[in-house]
């Protein structure tokens, strides 16, 4: 009988103790995009590792095209509820002591349940803790959240895309807009690919796989303009607008209709599951080859042949909106903070007229897409959407990740522009928003990833987060919760150094994108180097230059190091760390010239030598660092363009287009600069 009641007591103290310990658990459960509602009411006797095992088996089901309401398990059950009160892609997430239950009016909904899921074990794993005993009520603030892909000067390697399928699926997002371009082997018009594009069937492949991850891929295949791609071509330059430029079609000749409904007719096999076709059209004026007709009845009259195009294909076409706003004289109004409401009313209502003029060629059946990548939150661009949405148009937001940026992003990845534009697009109940990811100057994409989860939050969630929060919680998913903490921030603080560094090695005045035109640009553009019979001379010249230096090598040094302890505590994702890292090295190495350079301009003929040998040192420490970052980047892009590919006249000056190797234009200032050194110091 003793024994009997010292093992019921035992088994009383096991079980308060048990309790104790699950409802102390001291873990971070963190969900990005943030849910509408979490509540967590203690720990669960769920063990890890097997509803992981279960979760990874749901995940195969519904990517194999089955119904989750078909799967069902002991650990985890999914319930198709079809009165359940949120919209078709809202879910409730329950975790029990011992099970858990999600439920939805639809597939999609207990997807994004089972990704919600996915981020929970993924923390309890990674913090050593029970799953929580939780209730999690979720739906988005915007239907579609779409990512665009920019390949046109360079593709990722293939697997690199299924992984960013299964990574923007666990953000919940569920489009994507490539713009192709020459990235795809066409069938019926097969000069424009380019030799390393993929082929209809390596892109069906990725769409499919994308699909089955609720993830809806359309082309975006630039039309009236941006055209350089095909116009280059000799073949093709009879349908040029202006015969001296490769920029722009002329919508006058019926061959161009032909040549652009080939490449949409081949991107639509590519991309099967298409709702859109985007059709581009932005930046550009064009005459019909001094038509006499107005450069927005031109374009309206091209708009409507490819609209027409995309609704035989049962298709929505997008088309960039600025070139409408431009024509009529209100676009600069968008980009003016100084004006205010009132102002802006007036430009328009004396402008507005020049619209309204061909207010019925402006096709009903097109999405006009009002992209702003630096001021959505101004009364100009508000009164663009404005126009549109009063005219019964369909209009839908673009913010942008990624613009004319080289090596990463700027601007903590465009945090504030991405949240405004989101919350202008809930505000005004839009269908959705896009990223735009611009491939111009060409960062390598684990750069975008940290833009891609603020879009994801802010287009799901609205601002539920303050955006240093967001930051921490992109390090979380992103690296593990060691990283959270302010303390291993990084990434905000290269930012800084990465735009000082575009420019350092340049004399004022002179941007890295722009050297390729200059006859002589070591002597037009570099730096000028010290000359030792007038020392202290180029140091007061370039003083703001070396304060700068001295900085950045500092703040880098720093950068560094955090990186380093980073990747000792990162569960996941080290390579992004890589990328950072290689970045953080091929800035240091502008510094350290700025600073040898002060160092050669010092009176003391010991210094000057010291400075000379440092100099000599400077092309094998060079040729070290870019040798580490072709490798590293090398691991999941292409990095050189084909040995005959044709580049395009460059209009827009985007780095990215300016030679056929990848370090020749990424670094091209670098490898002027050794150049230089080799001439002039002795």
């Amino acid at each position: 009988m003793r024994f009997r009641l010292y093992s019921a007591f035992a088994f009383l103290l096991f079980l308060i103790f048990s309790c104790e310990k699950k409802s102390q658990s001291n873990a971070q459960f963190i969900i990005l995009p943030s849910p509408v509602s979490f509540e967590i009411k203690g720990s669960s006797g769920l063990k890890g590792d097997e509803v992981e095992l279960v979760f990874q088996e749901a995940k195969s089901h519904f990517t194999s095209r089955q119904s989750l309401a078909d799967f069902q398990n002991e650990l985890i059950s999914f319930v198709l509820v079809p009165e359940f009160d949120a919209n078709f892609e809202g879910y409730v997430l329950e975790i029990s002591d011992r099970k858990v239950e999600i439920e939805s009016s639809t597939d999609a909904g207990l997807w994004y349940g089972l990704m919600t899921l996915g981020q929970l074990l993924e923390d309890a794993k990674d913090q050593n803790a029970p799953l929580p005993i939780c209730t999690i009520s979720d739906e988005p603030a915007l239907a579609y959240r779409a990512v665009h892909l920019d390949v046109k000067h360079h593709l990722e390697k293939k697997e690199y895309y299924f992984e960013l399928m299964d990574r923007f699926a666990a953000q919940k997002i569920n489009a994507v807009i490539v713009e192709i371009e020459d990235k795809l082997q066409y069938e019926l018009q097969p000069k424009v690919g380019s030799e390393d594009a993929f082929s209809i069937e390596d892109w069906k492949e990725i769409s499919e796989y994308a699909l089955a991850r609720n993830i809806r891929i359309s082309p975006l295949v630039q039309g009236l303009g941006h055209a350089s791609f095909i116009l280059k071509h000799k073949e093709y330059e009879p349908l040029r607008d202006d015969p001296e430029s490769d920029w722009a079609f002329n919508p006058l000749n019926e061959e161009t209709y032909q040549v652009q409904f080939d490449l949409y007719e081949d991107a639509l096999k590519a991309f099967p599951y298409a709702n859109y076709l985007h059709v581009g059209g932005d930046e550009v004026h064009t005459t019909g080859r001094n038509s006499g007709k107005s450069p927005l009845e031109l374009q309206l009259i091209w708009l409507n042949r490819v609209s027409d195009y995309a609704a035989q294909k049962g298709l929505t076409p997008i088309f960039w909106d600025d070139m409408p706003l431009k024509n009529a004289g209100v676009y600069r109004s968008i980009y003016d903070r100084e004006l205010t409401a009132s102002q802006v009313d007036s430009i328009w209502s004396v402008n507005e007229p020049n619209l309204n003029k061909y207010i019925d060629m402006f096709p009903k059946n097109c999405v006009y897409m009002r992209w702003n990548y630096d001021m959505p939150e101004s009364p100009g661009n508000n009164r663009a959407i404005k126009w549109f949405t009063d005219n019964d148009f369909n209009v839908m937001g673009a913010t942008a990740g990624q613009t004319r940026w080289n090596l990463m992003p700027q601007d903590q990845s465009n945090t504030n522009n991405i949240r405004d534009f989101a919350l202008i697009s809930i505000r005004n109940k839009a269908d959705g928003l896009l990223l735009t990811l611009w491939d111009d100057d060409s960062p390598h994409f684990e750069l975008y990833q940290r833009g891609i989860s603020i879009f994801a939050e802010y287009t799901w969630a609205g601002e539920k987060r303050s955006r240093n929060e967001l930051h921490q919680a992109y390090r979380q998913r992103a690296f593990g919760p060691a990283l959270a903490s302010d303390e291993h921030e990084f990434i905000n603080a290269l930012e800084g150094p990465v735009a000082d560094w575009k420019n350092m090695l340049l004399d004022k005045k002179r941007d890295r994108n722009r050297l390729r035109k200059l006859k002589n640009p070591i002597e037009e553009a570099l730096i000028s180097l010290p000359n030792p019979d007038s020392a202290g001379v180029w140091t007061t010249r370039y003083q703001e230059k070396i304060e700068l230096a001295k900085a950045n090598l500092v703040r880098v040094d720093s950068i560094l190091q955090r990186i380093q302890v980073s990747k000792k505590r990162a569960v996941r994702n080290f390579y992004t760390l890589d990328v950072y890292e290689q970045v953080a090295h091929a800035v240091q190495f502008s510094n350290r010239a700025i600073l040898t350079l002060a160092e050669l301009d010092e009176p003391s003929g010991e210094k000057r030598a010291q400075a000379q040998a440092k100099l000599a040192g400077m092309e094998a420490e060079w040729a070290s660092i870019q040798s580490k970052v072709e490798e590293v980047y090398g691991k999941t892009r292409q990095l050189n363009k084909p040995a005959d590919y044709l580049l395009d006249q460059d209009h827009h000056v985007h780095l990215a287009n300016q030679a056929l190797n990848f370090s020749d234009w990424q670094f091209y200032v670098e490898g002027l600069f050794l150049e230089k050194v080799k001439r002039e110091v002795r």
